[in-house]
C-alpha cells in the first residue's frame, strides 16, 4: 500500500483517495516456531537483512529467495492475461507445455510451496519462516508463487486502513452512487432469475426479515457470493445439476474454518503494553507434519493441541482508534478459548467467541469456511486477492485490459508526483517552505484527478 502501488493506485481510485492508510512499524510480524522467535522487517533491503541476520549460514538461499519473488512480482500479471485469452489458447498453451517457455512464473505457480522451498535450503526453521503465513492450507498443497506474492507484498511495508476495515466499504460507496448505483445492506440476494435460453437477467432481493422479494432486473449480473453459494444455492434447481455446474463445483473445495476469541480491554495501549505487531505461534517448525496430525485430532482432544495461533491488536495499529473509543482497545486470537491470552481481569470488559457458525451466519459461508474456496484453487486471498478478482471480472465485461489502463495511470501519478517534489524543493531552497502532501486524501492525484497532460 505504499504510494504509487499497483494496489494503492487501485484503492485510490476506488474510494477517490478518502482511504487514509498507516504504516506500521517493525517488526510488523513475529513468528514462534515452538520456543524459537523470529521477527520480520519490511523494506526493499531491511526484509532479506533481517533474515539473513537470524540466519547467517543461508545467505544464498536467501538471496535466491528475493530473486524469485522479484520476478514473481514482476510476472504475475501474466497469470491475469492468461484468464482473459480464449479458453482455447490458454489450454493449448497449457497441454503442451508452451506456457513455462512464456515467462518462468508459470512454472512457479505449479510448483508446490513445500517443494520449493526445500529445494532452497535445508535448514528447517527458514523453510517454516518463508511458509509461515496461513491462510488455511499446508505449504505442501499450496502453490509456491501465492507465497511468493504475500511475502513480497509486505516487503514495502506493512499497513492498516485508519479508522478500521469497515472505511474501506465507506469510501467505495460515494463514487458508486455518483456513477448511479446503488448499495443495498441487509437485503439479501434470494436467487437468480434466468431466461428460458439460460441467460442470467437479474437477482431477486428480499427487502428485509420476513418482507416481500423485489426482481431487480439487469442485462448482466456479477456474482460475489462465492462459487459455492452462486452454482450451489443461486441458480435455479435445474442448472445446478447441470453437467457444466457439477464440474466447475467438483473443481474446488471449502477452505477450513477457524475459531476466534474477540478480547476487549479498558485502557491505553501503552498502558497495557499492546504492540501492533501480529504474532503468528506455531508448536514446531514442521508446518505441514502440523497440519497432518492435527486433522487427525478427535474433538476433544484439539484444545490441547492447537496447530496454530494468530494474535493482533488492531486498536494498536489504528491511530484514531483512541478518539473513536478512549480508554478501550481490542485484542484478536483465533484460537481455543483455553490458550487466549490472560490479560489481567480487571482489564477485561469482554470476552466473545466466534465459531465456523458465526461465519456461516454473517459471511454466508456454506460450510463455516473463514476464505471462501481453498487456497491451492484460486489465485489469491485477502484484499489483493479480492481486488484482482474485480480487475479480471471487469477487463472481462470491458473487453478491456485495466491492468494496462492501471499500469499507465500508476506511471503518470509517479511522473506527476516527482514533479510535484521538485517544486517542493525549489520552493524549499527559495526560502519558500511550501505545503507537503498531507495524504491521499488531499493529493490532487487521488480519485482520478490527474493533471492534464
Amino acid at each position: 500500500m505504499h504510494e504509487g502501488s499497483m494496489l494503492r493506485v487501485a484503492l485510490d481510485q476506488l474510494t477517490e483517495g478518502q482511504l487514509r492508510w498507516q504504516r506500521l512499524p517493525d517488526p510488523y510480524d513475529e513468528v514462534a516456531l515452538g520456543p524459537r522467535r523470529f521477527h520480520l522487517r519490511s523494506g526493499k533491503t531491511a526484509f532479506a537483512a533481517a533474515l539473513e541476520e537470524q540466519f547467517p549460514a543461508e545467505r544464498a538461499a536467501i538471496a535466491k529467495f528475493m530473486r524469485v519473488s522479484k520476478m514473481a512480482s514482476r510476472h504475475v500479471a501474466l497469470l491475469a492475461v492468461l484468464k482473459l485469452v480464449p479458453r482455447w489458447v490458454a489450454t493449448l498453451l497449457v497441454r503442451t507445455g508452451l506456457i513455462y517457455r512464456i515467462s518462468p512464473v508459470f512454472r512457479v505457480a505449479a510448483t508446490s510451496h513445500s517443494d520449493a522451498v526445500a529445494r532452497l535450503t535445508a535448514d528447517p526453521d527458514l523453510r517454516a519462516l518463508l511458509s509461515y503465513l496461513f491462510y488455511g492450507t499446508a505449504p505442501r498443497d499450496s502453490s509456491f508463487l501465492v507465497n511468493l506474492l504475500m511475502v513480497h507484498h509486505y516487503q514495502r511495508g506493512a499497513w492498516y486502513p485508519r479508522g478500521g476495515a469497515s472505511e474501506i466499504a465507506f469510501h467505495a460507496i460515494p463514487p458508486i452512487e455518483r456513477a448511479g448505483g446503488a448499495v443495498l445492506v441487509r437485503a439479501p440476494v434470494t436467487r437468480i432469475l434466468v431466461s428460458p435460453t439460460g441467460t442470467a437477467q437479474g437477482v431477486v432481493v428480499q427487502k428485509g426479515p420476513g418482507e416481500e422479494e423485489v426482481e431487480i432486473l439487469a442485462p448482466l449480473v456479477i456474482s460475489d457470493a462465492g462459487i459455492f453459494n452462486t452454482f450451489g444455492k443461486l441458480l435455479p434447481p435445474e442448472l445446478r445439476s447441470h453437467p457444466g455446474v457439477c464440474a466447475r463445483l467438483a473443481m474446488v473445495r471449502p477452505s477450513m474454518g477457524s475459531f476466534l476469541v474477540f478480547v476487549g480491554l479498558r485502557g491505553g495501549a501503552a498502558e497495557l503494553g499492546l504492540p501492533p505487531t501480529n504474532f503468528w505461534i506455531y508448536p514446531h517448525n514442521d508446518l505441514d507434519d502440523m497440519m497432518t496430525r492435527y486433522a487427525s485430532l478427535s474433538r476433544d482432544e484439539v484444545p490441547d493441541n492447537l496447530a496454530m495461533m494468530f494474535i493482533t491488536f488492531p486498536a494498536a495499529k489504528d491511530p484514531t482508534y483512541e478518539q473513536r473509543h478512549p480508554g478501550t482497545r481490542s485484542a484478536c486470537a483465533p484460537c481455543a478459548p483455553q490458550r487466549a491470552p490472560a490479560p489481567v481481569p480487571p482489564q477485561v470488559e469482554f470476552v466473545e467467541a466466534a465459531s465456523p457458525l458465526t461465519n456461516q451466519h454473517y459471511l454466508g459461508a456454506p460450510r463455516g469456511e473463514m476464505y471462501g474456496a481453498e487456497h491451492d484453487d484460486v489465485f489469491s486471498c485477502g484484499l489483493a486477492g479480492a481486488l484482482h478478482g474485480g480487475l479480471l471480472c471487469a477487463s472481462s465485461i470491458l473487453g478491456r485490459l485495466l491492468y494496462l489502463d492501471l499500469l499507465l495511470l500508476k506511471k503518470r501519478i509517479k511522473r506527476h508526483l516527482r514533479q510535484q517534489a521538485a517544486r517542493a524543493a525549489g520552493d524549499s531552497g527559495s526560502g519558500d517552505t511550501g505545503r507537503g502532501d498531507t495524504g491521499c486524501g488531499d493529493s490532487p492525484v487521488a480519485g482520478g484527478q490527474l493533471p492534464s497532460q
